[in-house]
């Protein structure tokens, strides 16, 4: 009997408890947040020229090539000239002849002058030779601004350069035929630098662009300089969502050289914020969750939050957590409604 009822009695004992599950937290601060942006952009000249010849013809000789750096007045391309050294004949001998009836006029004028002194020609014939030499000058006139036109028209047949730079696009070759303002190179002038962004609408809404931007080299982040923002496009790129922004730098190292990938960087607004370590999220129907520790109960429960942005090593909540609330930091995964945990010290 006594056996009995110590058996009966190991039966009532209840099992012990089942340990509580460990995690670790933390308690949320808000906090003022003012985080930067990076873009990747490309250098560009601040002045870019369309090059053109003035007149229509065919190429007979490019000179100029992609990535050359040219003078002001440099020949880069040649029109073939038959048709303009034709016209410039034509006219130098339109002078000649012009210049030949001046002389003839001149001297019938002055004999009718002389002879018109001693009373032995008529005041009509005197007139006339007037008339004839005041025409001949009308003619060389006409001839000369002839000349004129005709070796301004030959020059045009020489595409030269209107400043220092760099020949940055080719966009006819030898043997084409070209209308008059067709674009034949353009031309990067020396000078004046730009880093050229473009930039997503939520970005442009949220930066602080009335700032100094930071510009560094993409190769070789070392080499570094300052920028302000010139200008913004008055329009967003639809396919792409973005804008186009250009910087102007302040200074332009010799190793940001036309083309060169560079990195801005600009502030962002500031805002109210709780920073929480990654391993603090977890999620509920595919959407950011955390979870919160009942201080009383000890027990967890799921609460949805906004984030604002990743960064490396911390979640950016803007939404759905206040001040003084203990959030699990570690061990998320292995939680449920209502369980009670014990926080790591």
């Amino acid at each position: 009997m006594v056996c009995l009822g110590l058996l009966a009695g190991c039966r009532n004992d209840s099992p012990p408890a089942a340990p509580l599950t460990r995690v670790n937290a933390v308690t949320t601060e808000i906090v003022d947040y003012t985080p930067s942006i990076t873009l990747t952009g490309v250098i560009e000249a601040r002045i870019k020229t369309d090059l053109s010849f003035r007149i229509n013809g065919k190429i007979s000789e490019r000179i100029a090539n992609v990535g050359d750096h040219v003078v002001k007045g440099q020949v880069l391309a040649k029109l073939d000239p038959d048709d303009q050294n034709q016209e410039v004949v034509s006219a130098k001998a339109g002078v000649a002849s012009a210049e030949a009836l001046v002389q003839q006029t001149s001297a019938a004028f002055t004999r009718q002058k002389d002879l018109l002194g001693r009373g032995n020609t008529t005041r009509r014939d005197y007139d006339q030779a007037e008339a004839d030499l005041r025409s001949a000058q009308a003619q060389l006139n006409q001839a000369q601004s002839d000349l004129k036109l005709a070796e301004d028209q030959l020059s045009y047949t020489e595409l030269r350069a209107e400043a220092d730079g760099i020949i940055t696009s080719q966009k006819a070759e030898v043997g084409q035929v070209v209308a008059q303002a067709q674009t034949i190179f353009v031309l990067a002038r020396d000078g004046a630098r730009d880093a050229v962004f473009n930039v997503h609408e939520w970005a442009m809404n949220n930066a602080v662009t009335d700032k100094d931007l930071a510009i560094s080299l993409v190769s070789d982040p070392a080499v570094k300089t300052v920028g302000d923002v010139r200008e913004i496009a008055p329009a967003f790129n639809t396919d792409t969502e973005t804008v186009r922004v250009k910087v102007a730098l302040r200074q332009t190292p010799d190793a940001m050289s036309l083309g060169t990938l560079v990195n801005g960087t600009a502030p962002m607004l500031t805002h109210k914020v709780v920073l929480l370590p990654w391993g603090a999220l977890f999620e509920i129907a595919g959407k950011p969750a955390v979870w919160v520790i009942d201080p009383g109960s000890t027990t967890v429960s799921l609460k949805p939050i906004t984030l604002s942005r990743y960064t490396r090593d911390r979640l950016v909540v803007g939404d759905g957590l206040g001040s003084g609330e203990t959030v699990v930091s570690a061990g998320v995964q292995l939680l449920r409604p209502g369980q009670k945990v014990e926080i790591a010290k």
